[in-house]
């Protein structure tokens, strides 16, 4: 009962420490309501776009899915991230703020010819957040739960806790609650997980490699590993530009700052914690899990925390824990509501809406469907491994319309939607036609076409060439328009240059 009332009482005081510093910064803030609500006023610092953009990222699907694979190859996708957040620093952000985009899909209907590719790529982020990102998220959350502390509640009502109270932080706060609470729960989540690494090393003496087969200890992963080593040079750089710089979910924390150099800033300090401090803390404990458990897959975290940490710790953990599934419920949720709100509701329905209503009924209705899906994940053998081949449905697919809008000018919308199509259809093909798993959760990383090297992350490569080849022939074939070739952000060149 005493780590109950721990648990509850940390979980208040980020809830009074988030609330007085949002409302206090809303009372200075002369922005207006959808400003306030999807962009924080305009007003975080560098600090908070710090803590929004790693808590966004960093919850238990990631502290449970890649450690639940137990290996530490999955350290690459931390790594890889360091380029991604740089590009996002250096390339993107100027140009989004450079565009006033509220979305990213602003920037690609200035950049076509045609108002069909916002709605197109604003239904796709839409679809990925309600199908992938939130239910996934709260159902990770739970399973730790339900794993660490025998928690007897269905895991359906515990992801259904979780997804509640992180709604409520998105509806009633905004981005700027979001941002407060990531940056507040951020510091007493790295700081705990990286104990646990501490701990779970003096549990094995220091060694971790006793006992470990050789392929869970190598970087260097073989070609039927999640991570075979050749596609760190093809499909993992384009995975991070997607995930990193045009994710609504990412950057319209970037794009909450008052001014291009703080939200670079920020971008800069959550890229230096996502290579110094992140990747031990997805890795070394499912390791250790390894030694002590044996293959556990996803329930590793929670058993070695359960191991290491001392039993008064347990419900000041727990807080933490809880706190990272709700930072990432409530930003992906808030992005969610963004994305309907201007690229939809207000296009298309009614440009008067009461935003305050508006973001209330999208909220409500986003935490019921996320609750409901709940269950098809309950079947995953690793839950990471599934979410990053579920995201190559729309990762590269949307990335090729962002590769043409940035490199090219005078291009159809519709041809970019025809890029879209495409990949779309074709990683599908490859992913749930030529190899049919033998549930929702199996996993296989490459076709069984006598192909062996074509893993998930080549396919993805292909794809998102292929899709933009065919906006482009599109666009000559079928519309008539000869794409022009620019720098990125910058006007055609001259002479053909």
């Amino acid at each position: 009962m005493v780590q109950v009332g721990v648990f509850f009482a940390l979980m208040v005081l980020l809830a009074a420490m988030t609330w007085r510093k949002v409302a206090a910064a809303k009372a200075a803030s002369h922005a207006s309501a959808d400003r306030e609500i999807f962009l924080a006023g305009g007003g975080l610092s560098w600090f908070f776009v710090a803590g929004a953009i790693t808590l966004t990222n960093l919850s238990t699907d990631q502290l449970v899915g890649m450690n639940g694979n137990q290996m530490l190859l999955l350290a690459w996708w931390e790594l890889a991230g360091f380029v991604g957040l740089l590009l996002l620093a250096f390339v993107f952000v100027p140009i989004y703020y450079r565009n006033n985009c509220t979305t990213i899909t602003q920037l690609l209907e200035q950049r076509y010819d045609g108002a069909s590719i916002r709605t197109v790529i604003s239904a796709l982020f839409l679809m990925g957040n309600f199908l992938i990102y939130l239910p996934a998220v709260i159902y990770s959350g739970a399973l730790f739960m339900q794993t660490l502390f025998g928690v007897e509640a269905p895991l359906v009502v515990v992801a259904a806790i979780f997804a509640i109270v992180g709604a409520a932080y998105a509806i009633l706060g905004g981005l700027r609650a979001v941002a407060v609470l990531d940056t507040y729960a951020g510091v007493g989540i790295l700081a705990l997980a990286l104990v646990v690494v501490v701990l779970a090393m003096q549990a094995v003496g220091w060694d971790i490699a006793a006992g470990v087969p050789e392929d869970r200890l190598s970087m260097i992963g073989s070609l039927d590993s999640p991570i075979p080593f050749h596609t760190l040079f093809t499909g993992m750089l384009f995975i991070q530009i997607f995930y990193w710089s045009t994710n609504q979910n990412i950057t319209q924390k970037a794009l909450a700052a008052p001014n291009v150099k703080e939200a670079q800033k920020g971008v800069i300090a959550a890229a230096v914690i996502r290579v110094l401090i992140v990747p031990p803390i997805v890795v070394i404990p499912g390791i250790v899990a390894f030694q002590l458990f044996g293959d556990v897959d996803d329930r590793a975290y929670a058993m070695v925390v359960g191991e290491v940490l001392p039993e008064w710790t347990s419900g000041m953990f727990a807080a933490m824990i809880a706190a990272a599934v709700l930072t990432t419920y409530s930003a992906v949720m808030n992005a969610t509501i963004t994305l309907y709100s201007v690229d939809f509701h207000r296009r298309f329905f009614n440009p008067d809406v009461d935003v305050k209503r508006l973001n209330l009924t999208v909220g409500v209705i986003a935490t019921a469907l996320s609750v409901v899906l709940v269950p098809l994940y309950a079947g995953a053998e690793s839950i990471i491994n599934l979410l990053q081949e579920l995201n190559g449905l729309l990762s590269m697919p949307i990335l090729s319309a962002f590769i043409a809008a940035l490199l090219f000018r005078n291009m159809d919308a519709r041809a970019a939607v025809a890029g879209l199509v495409w990949g779309f259809a074709l990683y599908a093909f490859h992913t749930f036609y030529l190899y049919v798993p033998e549930n929702f959760g199996g996993v296989t990383w490459y076709a069984t076409i006598g192909l062996p090297w074509v893993h998930y992350i080549d396919v993805m490569v292909f794809v998102l060439f292929s899709s933009v080849l065919v906006a482009l022939f599109t666009n000559l074939a079928v519309f008539g328009n000869r794409a022009q070739l620019v720098f990125l952000g910058g006007d055609p060149q001259p002479d053909g240059a």
